[in-house]
């Protein structure tokens, strides 16, 4: 229960080919996008991602990382399909496991339950069952006798989320208007490592939101990495908005040349990078 600080190289150093990786955040809003970055500079390859997709996805994606998505969407939220994410679709790159957002967060809750499903009623009446052959359907035992879908517990190796404050214990504060799912991300997974804008002491995680902002508890929280600006260019609510304009040049450069000018450097190096584009594109 002490001290869980890490560096985000020591974070992705405890990620292996294979896993199933659950990743925080919500389209482009709140994205664990330093941690990502620091898993693109490794080899970890053929993953499961689950994931209410955006940029974290894209990238993954177009560098070959994903076997299978698990998701509700991958948007960039104002650009509303992520385009490396569809191009990689295109061209059969990796498994799609499509569900309902409803499904999705129950698939977490039943997770963090360590229960092997959930009844839902999301998914029922649509193309859901139909593309999602392994569903089963389950009849409560009671006198309504209603059928629901048994949503499969979306049980994960790995976790990671982005929030804004953390102390150094792996509690975890949400300053913005959405916590999306990110608790239960923590909760449904054997190891959860949340970056944060910044580590506080534990006093000051109350005084900046009221207590139910405190979402993320320790006993969830394996490691912790102060990673300042580190959803970029995804929000992070409300400490910054999302960058429009990088994300725009994200979404229309082909991936080879975003990755070989943004992600070839370690996190100093990218945020250089930004800024060198940002000084080029105002001259």
């Amino acid at each position: 229960m002490g001290d869980k600080t890490m560096t985000a190289e020591e974070v992705v150093s405890r990620l292996e080919s294979g896993m199933t990786l659950g990743i925080g955040g919500w389209g482009s809003r709140g994205k664990p996008m330093a941690l990502v970055r620091a898993l693109l500079r490794t080899s970890v390859s053929d993953l499961t991602v689950v994931s209410c997709g955006g940029p974290d996805v894209g990238m993954l994606a177009a560098a070959g990382r994903i076997r299978r998505l698990v998701t509700a969407f991958v948007t960039l939220d104002s650009i509303p399909l992520e385009p490396h994410y569809r191009a990689a679709r295109e061209r059969g790159a990796f498994a799609l496991t499509e569900i309902d957002e409803g499904m999705f967060q129950w698939g977490l809750r039943a997770a963090a339950h360590r229960l092997p499903f959930a009844p839902v009623r999301a998914g029922l009446g649509s193309d859901v069952m139909r593309v999602n052959p392994g569903l089963r359907t389950v009849t409560s035992p009671y006198e309504d006798g209603e059928t629901f879908v048994a949503m499969p517990a979306l049980r994960m190796d790995a976790a990671l989320v982005h929030v804004g404050r953390a102390d150094r214990l792996g509690n975890g504060r949400c300053l913005g208007p959405d916590p999306y799912f990110d608790d239960l991300f923590c909760e449904a997974a054997d190891a959860a490592y949340v970056s944060c804008e910044r580590i506080v002491d534990t006093a000051e995680l109350t005084k900046e939101a009221p207590p139910q902002s405190l979402l993320l508890k320790r006993l969830a929280v394996t490691g912790v990495v102060e990673a300042p600006n580190g959803a970029h260019f995804t929000s992070c609510a409300p400490d910054y908005g999302r960058d429009e304009e990088f994300q725009r040049h994200y979404a229309s450069t082909p991936w080879p040349e975003f990755a070989r000018r943004f992600l070839g450097g370690d996190e100093e190096a990218y945020r250089a990078a930004v800024r060198d584009w940002r000084e080029e594109s105002e001259e």
